[in-house]
């Protein structure tokens, strides 16, 4: 984005994380800013990518993923493209992070019980070639992240 974020822009990225489907009279009134003005800034933080795209916030449990756990992978340097497009393609991983330390990649996977976290995990990811090692780590809880504000501290 060639212009750095205002306060504005930081309201309204909070507003729509609340809420994908508000409208843009709500936004505007919720801001204090004319509709056209909402509907030029959030235009300008879609196409320029700080917006990515609009989804339903899913309940894992509820829809029947009853199970996350994070998974540390570590890889050979030279298969990370490699690994990174399978698994991307894996149902069940929701995030992936390059990340630096004691392991190479972070997952974030859902899966209906621990039986398919187990195949997931076991047949799936330490299955493929460069993966070298994985720990995976059950989340007990997730508290409501969709507050977190934008704005800098």
């Amino acid at each position: 984005m060639a212009s750095p974020l205002d306060d504005t822009d930081h309201q309204i990225l909070d507003a729509l994380v609340s809420d994908g489907r508000m409208s843009m009279r709500t936004l505007a009134e919720t801001l204090h800013i004319s509709r056209a003005n909402a509907y030029a800034r959030v235009e300008r933080l879609r196409t320029s990518g700080v917006i990515r795209g609009f989804r339903a916030d899913v309940d894992p449990e509820l829809s029947g993923l009853g199970t996350s756990a994070y998974v540390t992978l570590n890889v050979r340097q030279a298969a990370w493209r490699q690994i990174a497009q399978r698994l991307q393609a894996l149902p069940g991983v929701v995030h992936i992070a390059l990340v630096g330390g004691e392991f190479d990649v972070v997952l974030l996977v859902r899966a209906r019980d621990n039986a398919d976290l187990r195949r997931l995990v076991l047949d799936e990811i330490q299955g493929m070639d460069g993966v070298t090692s994985t720990r995976t780590l059950l989340v007990f809880e997730e508290p409501d992240t969709r507050r977190v504000s934008h704005l800098p501290v």
